[in-house]
């Protein structure tokens, strides 16, 4: 039998965790710790080892963004659970920061219960960023902004052209589905192109590949296509 799906629920508001936990736990999703600040959660995944965290950016103490650095501290654990960000705002400067600190995806806090769901078991499969186009638009706005953005830039030359290509249209906020029809090729075709790019790049997930795209100009704010 397979072992349900294991969430940490980390929001200062206890209205909130409340609500996801039911929500969650009615469709067979763990609810393995529910807390209140960033300490909190770092110390109930450490603890626990759940698959996904449903972290909330404003909490006192410790907030979101620096326990998702610290829950993502090590790139090599592949034990990490993936991080999903709740917001309030869909441009929330913060979110962005938290996907460069390795979060997987975010979700807004008036989502509906299937939409949360969806969300989680998602984030988890690795298979599809969530809410490209909302995650684009993000990324657009504040990867200019970033002063740290310079001495971040990672090398893109171990990629293949057609590698390249998909990076590029995935940056730009497309599906397996829609990259497929943009390239002529097979959904299985087109997962392999991104797990080996997530494979050389030594990232987490889609999540993290648009914000590299960004970072090493292959994608431009604004634009729409290499720099």
């Amino acid at each position: 039998m397979t072992e349900p799906l294991r969430v940490v629920v980390a929001d200062d508001q206890a209205l909130v965790r409340s609500g996801f936990g039911m929500i969650l736990a009615a469709d067979g999703i763990e609810v393995v710790a529910s807390v209140a600040d960033g300490a909190a959660a770092v110390d109930a995944v450490r603890r626990t080892r759940p698959d996904v965290v449903l972290m909330d950016i404003r909490m006192p103490e410790v907030d979101g963004l620096e326990a998702t650095r610290r829950i993502l501290a090590d790139p090599g654990d592949p034990g990490a659970p993936k991080v999903l960000i709740l917001t309030t705002f869909d441009l929330d400067r913060y979110v962005y920061a938290a996907l460069r600190a390795g979060a997987s995806g975010f979700l807004l806090k008036d989502v509906t219960p299937e939409q949360l769901v969806a969300a989680v078991r998602l984030v988890r499969s690795g298979d599809a960023l969530l809410a490209p186009a909302i995650t684009r638009r993000l990324v657009e706005r504040f990867a200019a902004r970033d002063e740290r953005v310079a001495t971040l830039h990672r090398d893109l030359s171990s990629l293949t052209p057609r590698e390249l290509e998909v990076l590029e249209l995935l940056a730009g906020g497309l599906s397996n589905a829609e990259l497929a029809a943009r390239l002529q090729l097979s959904e299985a075709t087109v997962k392999t192109h991104v797990a080996r790019i997530l494979a050389k790049l030594r990232l987490r997930d889609r999540a993290q590949a648009v914000v590299i795209a960004y970072e090493t100009g292959l994608i431009t704010p604004g634009g729409n296509g290499s720099a």
